[in-house]
């Protein structure tokens, strides 16, 4: 019996040193192995000293049974407490991942749609290429183009008075998503149509032209209405929280969305043309806005009736007194002189296409490392930005834009060869620079919107907004389509590209004269309007 004894507590011994290591890796070692200690000292004087009582010997193997089935118990707990903390950590990453939003559903599909913003950049290229080498425009037409390309996006305040007051079988945002998303494929499933003017019979081929013109202005009408009506939800959520840091979380979480798209189709968009037809890219493009469709379905709305509160004469009355307020038409009007100085974009273009032989897939590059930039802009107004003054950052971001985009005369002169510089290392010239800066200005701006935003009219007051910020972008594309031609530049003339790209640069500095429209509003910070 006392071998029996023995051998028990060795036993014992051996489960204990199994547990505590066990424990030990948890990091719980203390507490269990006292309680072993204290219940193994135990044991020890009493199976010794009954050891001629095998009535006592049973009770006591019974607690022993007991007893280890209660530390065994008690170490399933500590593992759930490490399955606990595992689980808190993920969330920790989640919250940080989504900075500190909760991911519902109706918050990943309003990500979903910015994403597929950012991601049918993937069609740009194509778009490019199509007119470039298909219908064989030249810079300044092509640079006119892409103006007018924008023009639906001009249209967003329209898009917002239909969705805010008029709606679509019984809702204001879910229907419009469904629609838009479903004339968005099809568009681009039009585009997709290999040899088209054999389908379509003795078409011209301006004809063509035309019609494949304004079927890309429905298709991007199609996308700039369903970021309407994601913006109009942001608002709507930013409104109603009463946390303060939703504002500027939930607009860097929506940009940074459609970043993440830019930088996905950037990162395919010159591979795909290089084995495929600028038409096979654009059947690609039809999965997209489908996807805005499917995705609809997620959002959380209440029924509305065919006539809401606020109809589109109410709306009117409040947008205009929204906009008689200084904080909003003062830096919306220096964000409108901003954002309209001439660009030489187009030019360049076929400068890099045609005189340094750059591929689709070289400017596939270019658009990934833009699209880099831009969620760098996102992360550092995040960051950074948020304690200084929206003044100062305009200020030194518009100052810092012009002297890196004086860096591509290198590259128009050559003169980086007789440096032993290659042509591939001016290429990305002040358009990354003036990404991230541009992020860097604009996403304050969002922020003050959203605000400020009253009931009922939150997509059109939006809109209206990025209306004006995308009216002057399409001004500034046509002044430098307008420069392109008045200086000769063309497909193969690039003798007057130079002055150009400095004219383009230095009018960049043009809108720091109205820098005094900041003086009131531009002296406070996003965090003391979150605060507000």
């Amino acid at each position: 019996m006392k071998v029996l004894s023995s051998l028990m507590i060795v036993a014992l011994v051996v489960k204990f040193r199994i547990i505590s290591s066990f424990v030990v890796e948890l990091g719980k070692e203390n507490v269990l192995k006292k309680e072993f200690i204290r219940y193994i000292k135990y044991r020890s004087r009493s199976l010794y000293s009954i050891s001629k009582d095998d009535i006592l010997i049973e009770e006591s193997k019974i607690n022993s049974e007991s007893k280890v089935d209660k530390l065994k118990e008690d170490s399933n707990k500590l593992g759930n407490i490490s399955e606990d903390d595992s689980l808190i950590k993920d969330r920790t990453i989640v919250s940080r991942i989504m900075m500190g939003i909760e991911p519902t559903p109706e918050i990943i599909g309003i990500m979903t749609i910015y994403f597929v913003e950012g991601a049918i950049s993937l069609s740009g290229l194509a778009r490019t290429f199509l007119l470039k080498d298909t219908f064989n425009l030249g810079p300044a037409e092509m640079s006119a183009l892409s103006g007018l390309f924008t023009l639906p996006w001009i249209l967003k305040p329209i898009y917002g008075f239909l969705s805010d007051g008029f709606p679509l079988f019984g809702y204001r945002r879910r229907s419009y998503l469904v629609l838009v998303g479903l004339l968005g494929c099809a568009s681009f499933a039009l585009l997709g149509i290999e040899n088209f003017d054999g389908i379509a019979g003795d078409l011209t081929d301006d004809v063509i032209l035309k019609g494949s013109v304004v079927t890309i202005m429905l298709s991007s009408a199609c996308i700039a209405f369903a970021d309407v009506v994601a913006d109009g939800i942001v608002v709507e959520r930013t409104r109603d929280s009463n946390d303060g840091d939703i504002a500027g979380g939930l607009q860097s979480l929506c940009w940074g969305s459609a970043s993440v798209g830019a930088l996905i189709s950037a990162y395919f968009s010159g591979s795909l043309l290089e084995i495929m037809t600028p038409r096979e890219v654009f059947r690609i493009c039809a999965i997209l806005p489908f996807l805005v469709a499917v995705i609809a379905f997620s959002m959380e709305e209440k029924p509305s009736s065919t006539f809401t509160k606020y109809q589109v004469t109410d709306q009117m009355q409040a947008l205009l007194q929204a906009l008689k307020d200084p904080a909003v038409w003062k830096p919306t009007l220096f964000l409108f002189l901003w954002q309209s100085t001439p660009t030489s974009e187009g030019a360049f273009l076929y400068f890099m296409t045609n005189e340094l032989g750059m591929g689709p897939e070289f400017l596939g590059r270019v658009r990934l490392l833009t699209s880099v930039a831009a969620l760098v802009g996102v992360w550092g107004y995040q960051n950074f930005l948020r304690k200084i003054p929206i003044r100062d950052i305009l200020l030194w971001t518009t100052i810092a834009s012009a002297p890196f985009g004086l860096l591509n005369l290198i590259l128009i002169s050559h003169y980086n060869q007789v440096l032993g510089i290659p042509d591939g290392a001016f290429i990305f010239g002040d358009d990354i620079v003036l990404v991230i800066l541009g992020q860097l200005a604009f996403l304050p701006t969002l922020v003050l919107a959203a605000r400020i935003c009253p009931p009922g009219v939150e997509a059109v007051l939006f809109a209206t907004l990025m209306s004006v910020y995308n009216g002057a972008s399409t001004l500034g594309t046509e002044i430098g389509a307008g420069l392109t031609k008045l200086l000769g530049v063309t497909e193969s003339n690039f003798d007057n590209l130079g002055l150009l790209t400095i004219i383009c640069n230095l009018s960049s500095l043009a809108p720091l004269l109205f820098i005094g429209l900041l003086n009131d509003v531009g002296q406070k910070t996003i965090l003391e309007m979150e605060d507000e």
